[in-house]
């Protein structure tokens, strides 16, 4: 018995398959798994091509034992086996792999499914192993052979006993160390969590045989302890079924199971797409934020599946930003993988899922807005942020996908409406879409712009989060409706005879307006005469892009503080008694109309949900004219 060199020739090849490729040590037994599931596969494809291989399919299993006295982990199949030539040519050849062969020759033959293609999974065992033994006898033949490795020094190829066809792989625990605790990997526990977690929808039952306490009859509160087969996983994934097939009580109960939250999902979205890349999808639109949801922490992506078996537990490029909150799963025959399954070789092909995936979830979207008002309102309060933020992103590189998903309180019976509602239902006359900023509903509905827009039977969308506005400015307009902030000086709602004369009125009173300015100072870019504010003495509007609200926002990032400024302008309503008392001032008494312009203009900034900048002065100011 001599023992043979692996035909590289490479120690440092080996050793770059045990601890470069592979991430995690626990991948190990998925690879040997999918090795296991590939060789069934290769001999139930022998029975639908016609062969009688003396078996049915429910006959097929992979097998695991442990053992924690000899520390060995036994992974066993009755799939096609191997020969002694297979086993040198498949085991000692490094990077040599049997089931790409098959899948190769194999090609135009429908069914096939083989998921092994590159020849070094078998490899990663040696991560967590020191010594593995390969006992095999092929299907159809007499004799069975041992493959027997310690590592890079080698193998050794002798013949041995086993009484029926097919594979077992036994693998000799590495000792544990104090940073790796090899033992674990001996632990029924960790055996089915790692089944279920990366093998669960292998087609075949994978089995262990486990120790269960049942009540013993007749003996009240008496247990035997019984050792019985236990099946680890669920083999047919939920999204290969038809979903005509599948309960809405399975649906909510694999999302509980599998995301560990206790409400159902708002939506279940489940599709095949046949393509340049076919793939099956399942995914859900929970009821709820993950606790950490809104922090960095939280990380988004759909679990990646190549022909049942897991490659990424969360593929973040599957799902764009503003769809993160979406929780599911994809499965894909037709990915090419990269050496070690854990990432995909061309991401071209990730990019087309991706593409198709968000198309489907804005589809989905849409149709739960026409069809589910209720729900789909639940759910813009608990993810319409996120959606918000994507038109934002990116330089509004994705609006036209979410525009049509947004939805803002409006004036109108203090509800959501769509972009889309409120262009249906507005006015011929009416030139753009309005809004108005603040903190809440309730303060926004109190703006005297607002107020005066309302007055002239247009509605207003009201906009409580930070991101909106600037959300807006990306749109740009809608259905050709530019947006137009009602505290933007742009906006006027008169006749052309009313802005004639307010224009007059302005023109006429400059020395005064252009006193109060200089009174208030650098607080304000202009103070003017209106003539569109119904009720309230005084209001502020902007110029230019930057509004208050943006102003804000700005200001309070880190580090910014300041740096932002909005073009404001003090408007005093030309039709309110405190336009003739300013104008008296003038030229009576042009220091109080300095203190009379400060107070006005802290005023408008309260008004308009500003803070004041000097509350102290404008305290004493308002105490000594009431004490007058």
């Amino acid at each position: 018995m001599k023992k043979k060199q692996f035909k590289t020739e490479s120690k440092k090849l080996l050793d770059m398959m045990v601890n470069s490729i592979y991430t995690h040590k626990e991948i190990f037994l998925r690879e040997l798994i999918s090795n296991a599931s590939d060789a069934m596969d290769k001999l139930y494809y022998r029975s639908i091509s016609g062969e009688n291989v003396g078996m049915d399919r429910s006959e097929y299993a992979v097998i695991l034992t442990p053992n924690k006295d000899a520390r060995t982990l036994t992974i066993a199949d009755n799939g096609i086996g191997m020969t002694e030539e297979e086993l040198e040519t498949n085991l000692g050849t490094i990077a040599k792999s049997g089931s790409f062969d098959f899948k190769r020759d194999n090609e135009a033959k429908e069914n096939v499914d083989i998921i092994g293609q590159f020849g070094v999974g078998f490899y990663s065992a040696f991560m967590v192993a020191d010594r593995i033994v390969v006992e095999s006898r092929p299907y159809g033949g007499d004799a069975a052979f041992r493959w027997e490795s310690d590592g890079a020094d080698g193998y050794v190829v002798t013949s041995c006993e086993k009484a029926t066809h097919g594979t077992e792989i036994t693998l000799y625990l590495k000792a544990d160390t104090e940073d790796e605790k090899y033992s674990e990997f001996l632990d029924e526990y960790r055996i089915r969590h790692l089944v279920k977690k990366y093998s669960d929808y292998i087609r075949y039952p994978i089995k262990m045989m486990v120790e269960h306490q049942h009540p013993v009859k007749d003996k009240e509160g008496e247990y035997e302890t019984v050792r019985e087969w236990d099946t680890l996983n669920s083999m047919v994934p939920l999204w290969r079924k038809n979903p005509s097939e599948v309960t809405e009580e399975e649906y909510n109960g694999f999302y509980r199971d599998t995301f560990y939250d206790f409400e159902a999902p708002l939506r279940v979205i489940h599709a095949k797409t046949e393509g340049t890349v076919s793939f099956d999808t399942l995914m859900f639109l929970p009821k709820n934020p993950p606790y950490d949801y809104y922090t960095k922490n939280f990380e988004k992506g759909l679990a990646l599946y190549s022909g049942g078996v897991m490659i990424m537990e969360k593929c973040a490029d599957l799902l764009p930003d503003h769809f993160g909150f979406v929780r599911g799963m994809v499965d894909s025959a037709d990915l090419s993988l990269n050496i070690s399954r854990e990432l995909l070789q061309h991401d071209r092909q990730l990019k087309v899922i991706a593409r198709a995936i968000e198309k489907k979830i804005k589809n989905e979207l849409e149709k739960m807005l026409a069809s589910d008002r209720e729900k789909y309102e639940e759910m813009f309060r608990a993810f319409g942020l996120q959606l918000k933020y994507g038109v934002y992103a990116d330089y509004g590189m994705h609006k036209d996908v979410l525009k049509d998903l947004l939805l803002f309180v409006s004036s109108a019976e203090k509800k959501y409406v769509s972009l889309k509602e409120y262009t249906d239902r507005m006015s011929e006359e009416q030139k753009n879409i309005y809004y108005a900023c603040g903190e809440t509903v309730d303060k926004i509905d109190m703006l005297p712009r607002v107020e005066a827009v309302k007055a002239k039977g247009y509605e207003v969308l009201y906009l409580t989060d930070d991101v909106d506005e600037f959300a807006l400015k990306v749109l740009g307009a809608y259905a050709e409706k530019e947006f137009l902030n009602v505290c933007d000086n742009k906006m006027e709602l008169g006749t052309e005879e009313d802005r004639a004369a307010i224009q007059a009125e302005n023109e006429a009173s400059a020395d005064l307006l252009t006193a109060m300015k200089e009174a208030i100072g650098d607080g304000v870019h202009a103070v003017r005469f209106t003539n569109e504010l119904k009720n309230h003495p005084v209001c502020l509007s902007t110029e230019g892009e930057l509004s208050t609200e943006m102003e804000k926002v700005l200001n309070s990032m880190p580090g910014a503080a300041g740096q932002a400024k909005a073009q404001t302008v003090l408007e005093i309503n030309v039709n309110d008694p405190i336009a003739a008392k300013v104008k008296a001032l003038h030229s009576a008494d042009p220091a109080k109309l300095a203190d009379y312009a400060k107070v006005l203009y802290a005023q408008a900034r309260l008004i308009g949900g500003l803070s004041v900048e000097n509350p102290a002065e404008i305290s004493a100011l308002i105490c000594r004219y009431l004490a007058e």
